[in-house]
């Protein structure tokens, strides 16, 4: 897949690796540690991965170590979230921002969302009724898509079509993720292949 940026790609996951938190006692594991091991579980097995006891025995650390830092499952998955809302929305929002012209952002915008559908936690989460998950969810899903309303405003679309194409762009970004989980052969496989898809949905969003 084509990735523009050096950052993780919209929607990713920064992971570790259970049980080998580099450089660090495992009796001693941060804040930090802990929402990495919960953002990896979310991304392999969705919110009910999340789970204190399971994710201390990958750790190698005892369950006192989560309830040192939060102050309970939920506490920590609404971290974690919170985490990913902040590195993969409020970041990534910044990173496009530096393009001065609206159709470079908004091109910007596409080849970082659509880099890497493997790695989409949106597109993980959907469909969760844990009330933790459905609360940060529904507020990312309407700040992506406020934003990219935004975008297509800013580059001459009156707001009605503006915002039927921030829909229409964020739906194809979940399904994109949908494909890559069930049929990931029906997507492009190489990387000129999916620069020629991601100028195809230039050419039709905006024109």
């Amino acid at each position: 897949m084509v990735t523009l940026f050096h950052t993780a790609p919209y929607g990713a996951v920064h992971t570790v690796t259970y049980g080998t938190v580099a450089g660090k006692s495992r009796s001693r594991l941060g804040r930090d540690d802990w929402i990495a091991a919960a953002l990896t579980a979310l991304a392999a097995g969705g919110p009910a991965a999340v789970a204190v006891e399971p994710l201390a025995a990958r750790l190698g650390a005892t369950k006192g170590s989560a309830y040192w830092h939060f102050a309970n499952r939920d506490d920590l998955l609404r971290a974690a979230l919170e985490r990913w809302e902040a590195d993969e929305t409020d970041a990534v929002i910044a990173v496009v921002e530096v393009e001065s012209d609206p159709g470079a952002r908004l091109r910007a915008l596409l080849a970082r969302a659509f880099a890497r559908p493997d790695h989409n936690l949106a597109a993980a989460l959907a469909g969760s009724a844990d009330p933790v998950v459905v609360a940060v969810l529904t507020r990312v899903t309407e700040r992506r898509i406020d934003y990219l309303t935004t975008l297509f405003a800013d580059a001459g679309f009156p707001p009605a079509a503006a915002r039927d194409r921030a829909v229409l762009i964020y739906s194809a970004y979940l399904g994109a993720a949908q494909l890559w989980r069930t049929v990931p052969t029906a997507l492009p496989s190489t990387d000129s292949a999916w620069e020629h898809f991601l100028a195809q949905a230039d050419s039709m969003l905006l024109r």
